[in-house]
């Protein structure tokens, strides 16, 4: 079986939300399964530390998940037009992944959720891509033959699904939204099992 990490982090559930339509598009494509993981938060307290198992939602994600994986899928809220200090903080403690090239090769998509249209969406999806680029992964984004691409008035862009949630942090996605992030995983999913077979 083609396995699909879908790595996020979300603190308000609009970036999970986009989670889980990723992962469903990636379980639809015959001979893939997706693996749904996140990343705990960073504390400003040095001394702070996450328990091992979170209290709800999918486990934290470690490097052999990485390893692990026939394709990546990662998420992040918008901080700034960056990603999240959280997403940050994990992928900087794969140095040891990248010295062995555990990665190169492997397919990779993005997705992000901001409160605004204008949130730095795309600018937040590139930073997630050059980690990414580093590890010799392979950028997989939408192109505009997904039709709801042209016609969202809501989030969805050619490097990666995403999410406007608004001032009210909505986590609840648009059918537009729905459809990229489906088509992003399975995109994904597709790109894998064809390099894994």
């Amino acid at each position: 079986m083609t396995e699909i990490l879908v790595l996020y982090y979300s603190r308000t559930g609009a970036t999970e939300a986009l989670a889980r339509e990723v992962a469903r598009g990636a379980d639809g494509v015959e001979g893939a399964a997706a693996r749904l993981r996140t990343v705990p938060a960073v504390s400003s307290q040095t001394e702070a530390t996450a328990p091992p198992v979170p209290p709800e939602g999918p486990p934290y994600a470690t490097p052999e998940d990485l390893v692990e994986c026939d394709g990546l899928v990662l998420g992040s809220p918008t901080r700034f037009g960056n990603m999240s200090a959280a997403m940050k903080y994990f992928l900087d403690g794969t140095s040891a992944q990248w010295l062995s090239g555990k990665l190169v090769g492997k397919p990779a998509g993005l997705f992000t959720s901001t409160g605004s249209l204008h949130g730095g969406q795309e600018a937040t999806l590139l930073t997630m891509a050059v980690p990414l680029l580093h590890h010799g992964m392979l950028i997989v984004g939408l192109p505009y033959t997904e039709s709801a691409l042209t016609e969202t008035t809501g989030g969805g862009t050619p490097y990666g699904a995403s999410h406007v949630a608004g001032p009210d942090a909505n986590p609840r996605l648009t059918a537009d939204e729905i459809a990229l992030a489906r088509a992003l995983g399975r995109r994904v999913a597709e790109t894998a099992v064809r390099l894994s077979g």
